[in-house]
């Protein structure tokens, strides 16, 4: 009798230890393909998405947690995929076609480039020159065009807009005119625009756009409420220059500029701190949603590795959505770092639930004129070699994220690059950005 109960107490221990053994196991695989979904989320890979999705299901089924919601995800990402896949394999492209630009259209005050397949910044490269009656801007872009020939382009009080086949690989645009054009461009994934930022003027109505004082349109901007976040601040000094030049100082400076520059104009404004103090990130959000604010601004200063330190400089306007380049995930690492590790899965799961809201398309559209405006302000100054143009870029930014309004994160400039570095830690650098940005949200406002 002794030896049977012996035997009972020996089969009940094995039993469990081996149920112990078998849920550390499963509970370690759905932890690590729930941390892989989130960054296949981050880097907008679908089908990784759908296999760690299957992967939590199974692993989930077997520790006994409800996985409804993530069979819903795996139903709705199925559906997409599908679709994707069926867009795909009917292309309209020729697979042996030599032609990589699919249109070129000028509306308004731009001149629209649309490609079959993704491009990134080495498809444009842009160049002035000057004669002693004209002024030239050149777009020298990555691609052959099956009809620039017959091709015409036009933009309001330009003189002169020509397309041209420059050889096999590169499509010439060039604008002329009597005076000095403003120029700039905007990569997307398949699309490049360029934008004329001033038509033609007369020297004496030059003149007098200097002097000019505009005054507020309260039409547009009263009871619009806009918070102003100073990225980092107190034991977080964010990037650090030469000469202990921090990040967290500057853009306090300048939210506080801008601050002066939009209230002026007529906007209720708000600022997330107005001294040297540590906010969480996801305290910046509650606070503009408690203030009912129309649009959040996130203020920061870039930087770059050693070996990229002198190289690396201009300025940067992100709206929140998953990273399609390597630049925009590395600025977001930069950036999330200080409050990241706190975040926990819900937190990270509500960055699915708002990517699709319409708040991210007027993002978009604010980011870009905040990110024209900036430039045209600072070039006016500096000039247009001094000042880079980084572009509108998409990132997955923690402090966007909970955001229930439109909201951008700037990057003011590289506090990294020994020369602008020292300009971003002058007034005058930082009362102009702070104007560049007011002029685009007041912009963003009367289109919208």
């Amino acid at each position: 009798m002794n030896t049977l109960f012996r035997y009972i107490l020996i089969f009940l221990f094995i039993i469990t230890t081996s149920y112990a053994v078998s849920s550390k196991y499963y509970k370690d695989k759905f932890d690590t393909a729930k941390s892989l979904y989130l960054s296949s989320v981050m880097n907008g890979d679908q089908n990784k998405e759908i296999d760690y999705l299957k992967k939590m299901i199974r692993y989930g089924e077997k520790l006994g947690i409800d996985t409804l919601k993530y069979k819903r995800e795996l139903n709705r990402i199925d559906k997409t995929t599908i679709v994707k896949k069926q867009i795909k394999t009917t292309s309209i492209i020729p697979k042996k076609t030599i032609y990589t630009i699919k249109s070129v259209v000028s509306k308004e005050n731009m001149i629209i480039i649309d490609f079959f397949n993704n491009i990134d910044k080495s498809y444009i490269d842009f160049f002035e020159k000057k004669t002693s009656k004209n002024y030239f801007d050149y777009f020298d872009i990555k691609g052959n065009y099956k009809y620039a020939g017959p091709t015409k382009l036009s933009i309001k009080n330009i003189d002169r807009i020509k397309i041209m086949q420059l050889n096999k690989k590169t499509l010439r645009i060039y604008l002329r005119d009597k005076y000095d054009i403003k120029t700039i461009y905007i990569i997307n994934k398949k699309q490049i625009i360029i934008k004329v930022l001033n038509g033609k003027a007369t020297k004496k109505n030059i003149i007098k756009q200097k002097v000019k004082v505009i005054k507020p349109n309260f039409l547009t901007t009263t009871k619009k409420t806009i918070v102003i976040d100073a990225g980092h601040g107190g034991k977080d000094p964010g990037a650090v220059g030469g000469r202990k030049v921090y990040e967290k100082n500057i853009v306090l400076n300048i939210s506080r500029y801008l601050r002066e520059k939009l209230r002026n104009k007529g906007f209720n404004v708000y600022l997330t701190r107005s001294s040297d103090k540590y906010v969480k990130l996801s305290n910046r959000t509650k606070y503009a949603n408690i203030k009912n604010a129309d649009i959040f601004i996130s203020l920061h200063a870039n930087a770059a590795r050693k070996a990229r330190a002198n190289k690396a400089h201009g300025v940067e306007t992100y709206f929140l959505s998953p990273a399609r380049s390597a630049r925009a995930k590395r600025v977001a690492a930069l950036e999330n770092k200080g409050d990241m590790g706190s975040m926990g899965w819900s937190s990270k799961n509500s960055l699915l639930t708002i990517l699709n809201r319409s708040k991210i398309v007027a993002s978009n559209k604010m980011a870009i004129d905040i990110q024209k405006n900036m430039l045209y302000t600072l070039r006016n100054k500096y000039g247009k070699s001094a000042i880079r143009d980084g572009g509108v870029r998409e990132g997955p930014f923690w402090v966007l994220v909970g955001a229930q309004m439109p909201s951008v994160l700037v990057e003011v400039g590289y506090i990294t690059h020994p020369k602008e570095s020292r300009r971003m830690n002058t007034k005058t650098y930082q009362r102009l950005i702070a104007d560049g940005i007011a002029n685009g949200i007041e912009s963003y406002f009367r289109k919208n």
